[in-house]
């Protein structure tokens, strides 16, 4: 049973460079290219649905337990029930609730088995592995300028399996200081040889992806490591936010459409005229799209699946409401977390923080971005990676 558990976590990790195709199964029109054929596309869902199957099988063996993260994702799921409920489109919810109801059973699997003998090794091995491949594989792409399309399409920016360079550096945000701890604190040398591939690969491929919201969130992910680890290096992290600051205005523009620096504008102002609209509970999730035409400014693009602002898309899709809840389990989980990192040992504390380092950039990102394969494929397991890492460290790797 325990061989199985760390099989369903590998499979699990190892295929989430591809969730972004997922994409191609809505009815909209993909933003980028899709290096997955639909046929593998669908295989895919297929295997994540059987690994949420017998995931929700193994979490109501005895003992069932509650977690303190079950009452707070549970209330942001309510919120996400009820604007589905009087949004404009229920089926869209649907979508929604069937998504938000898988990452939480991926939490609660991590939660209650992590401390299982192989399964935290399966989890870094697997991570870290299909990372580094996913990284190399943007890189040759660039490189090689292939595909072709997807080579125009993002400018000459790093994409990899991803639809976007944003979705890469999102990904890359949360992947790179999880391998920065592996690598600084496990013992086993094969792990920390993967950790150590994962942060060259894993780096040059962030750089080139040239992401002005990645490079600022992974700045703010380095500063909050520097500045919760405490010591005379604190002083430091404002020079990282500064750094990470120049470097975007200095480069930025080089790799980009420069009618991308006033379409967010247009969107942004469209997504406060949705939530000045519907300001209770939204116009339901993933109704954005359906809703952004209406009060789109004239100069505005066409078409927009959020509003480029993770708490902006939040307010529009589920409201005042679905804000709140929201903003209530990120609140309940720093408080678990500084908790634990109090009485935590100093090698599972620096880990712990280095995986929430990563979460916190991916919040600096949504500032100006929305990065769906982060909010809905990783945040959740990243929560509770961090939780679980702070009493257990790197768990029993044998």
């Amino acid at each position: 049973m325990n061989r199985f558990i760390s099989v369903l976590f590998a499979a699990a990790y190892f295929v989430v460079p591809l969730f972004p195709a997922f994409i191609t199964l809505a009815p909209v029109t993909v933003p980028g290219v899709s290096l997955l054929p639909l046929k593998w596309t669908i295989g895919l869902l297929g295997l994540m649905t059987a690994i949420a199957l017998c995931s929700v099988a193994l979490l109501l063996r005895a003992p069932r337990q509650w977690p303190p993260t079950l009452g707070p994702l549970l209330l942001w799921l309510c919120a996400g029930v009820l604007a589905a409920g009087l949004g404009f489109s229920p089926r869209s919810g649907l979508l929604f609730i069937g998504i938000f109801v898988l990452g939480i059973v991926w939490h609660l699997m991590t939660l209650r088995y992590y401390t299982i003998p192989g399964v935290s090794r399966a989890i870094f091995c697997s991570y870290l592995g299909s990372g580094t491949l996913a990284a190399l594989a943007a890189i040759v792409m660039v490189i090689l300028r292939q595909p072709a399309r997807q080579y125009g399409i993002g400018h000459a920016r790093a994409i990899g399996t991803f639809i976007l360079p944003g979705e890469l550096a999102g990904y890359l945000i949360l992947f790179l200081p999880t391998a920065f701890g592996v690598a600084l604190l496990s013992k086993d040398r094969a792990l920390r040889a993967l950790a150590h591939a994962a942060l060259l690969a894993g780096t040059a491929a962030f750089v080139m992806t040239f992401s002005r919201a990645g490079w600022m969130g992974l700045a703010a992910a380095v500063a909050f490591y520097v500045y919760m680890a405490g010591g005379v290096r604190r002083r430091y992290a404002p020079l990282i936010l500064l750094a990470g600051l120049g470097a975007v205005l200095l480069v930025f523009n080089v790799h980009h459409d420069p009618s991308e620096n006033f379409t967010r504008l247009s969107i942004w102002q469209a997504g406060v005229e949705i939530a000045r609209r519907f300001p209770l509970t939204g116009v339901g999730p993933f109704d954005f799209a359906r809703i952004y035409p209406l009060v789109r400014l004239p100069d505005g693009d066409a078409t927009a699946f959020h509003a480029h602002s993770f708490m902006l898309t939040v307010l529009a899709e589920t409201g005042v409401i679905g804000a709140l809840s929201v903003l209530f389990a990120w609140w309940r989980f720093a408080a678990i977390l500084e908790t634990r990192l109090r009485s935590a040992r100093p090698d599972h504390a620096k880990l712990a923080l280095a995986i929430a380092a990563g979460l916190a950039g991916t919040w600096v990102q949504g500032l100006i971005d929305t990065v769906s394969v982060v909010i809905f494929g990783l945040w959740l397991p990243t929560i509770a990676l961090a939780l679980m890492t702070a009493t257990d460290g790197l768990g029993a790797q044998r």
